[in-house]
């Protein structure tokens, strides 16, 4: 059976694809013994930009480019994730204060993702409890970053659900908000999914991969990853996603 990488590389090959052209240590101790209250950051989101949309942001784990290349390669900014590694490859996470310092000092934008698990582990598995401890490790982790209070951070459905698995996506992502609101709560997700929640009230900002999506963009996207690992920056694979909405999370 594909997997979400290999069925996108497939897609981009075929057709399907559009438009084609950390914390030191884990933080596993201090959030089971009692959880982090993230203090409120005075660092203010930057104002939505119209100029942003359609612009490309990239994503990556197995290492960190340095802004410099990002800026060069012509890229608006980078998606990066607030979590810890998965595997020891995964060099790339967690994002630390240095590169977010190196990123905003090349006037970069950022946007905050969390996602541990993958496959028969996939976060949204745990339902609602696993969505209340992502949520709580997510805001540590972008806390710890620079991140500032007022963004959302997305949370990972790395997955094309069966309509059978819906009732534990809705939970875990009902977990989120139950920590981070409902305005600060994205969702990483396929077309069928983003339509889910939607029609449960569930989430405020999407970014739609293609992975069970049909070749369609939701309508609802704020952000579309439309090619998987093609390209590198710095010598590291890179996803590229597309602005969709002049307020998209970024930071």
């Amino acid at each position: 059976m594909a997997t979400r990488r290999t069925f996108l590389q497939r897609a981009a090959l075929g057709g399907l694809a559009l438009n084609t052209p950390a914390l030191l240590g884990s933080l596993d101790d201090l959030l089971n013994s009692g959880g982090i209250t993230p203090p409120p950051s005075p660092q203010p989101a930057p104002p939505p930009s119209s100029n942003d949309v359609g612009q490309i942001l990239i994503d990556y784990s197995a290492g960190v480019p340095s802004a410099r290349s990002v800026k060069a390669a012509g890229y608006r900014g980078v998606i990066r994730y607030m979590s810890d590694r998965r595997e020891s490859w995964m060099h790339g996470k967690p994002m630390r204060a240095a590169e977010v310092a190196d990123m905003k000092a090349h006037g970069l934008a950022i946007v905050s993702c969390y996602q541990f698990g993958k496959g028969t582990t996939s976060d949204w598995r745990a339902g609602f409890a696993g969505g209340v401890t992502h949520a709580n490790k997510g805001i540590a982790f972008h806390t710890a970053a620079g991140g500032p209070s007022n963004v959302p951070i997305y949370a990972a459905i790395d997955d094309n659900p069966t309509s059978a698995e819906m009732n534990l996506v809705v939970d875990y992502i009902r977990g989120w908000e139950s920590v981070i609101g409902k305005g600060r709560t994205g969702v990483y997700a396929n077309y069928p999914t983003i339509d889910v929640l939607r029609s449960r009230g569930l989430g405020t900002y999407f970014w739609m991969h293609n992975w069970g999506s049909g070749g369609r963009v939701h309508p609802d996207a704020h952000i579309h990853q439309f090619e998987i690992d093609r390209l590198r920056v710095d010598g590291i694979g890179i996803d590229r996603n597309r602005i969709l909405k002049a307020s998209y999370g970024q930071w």
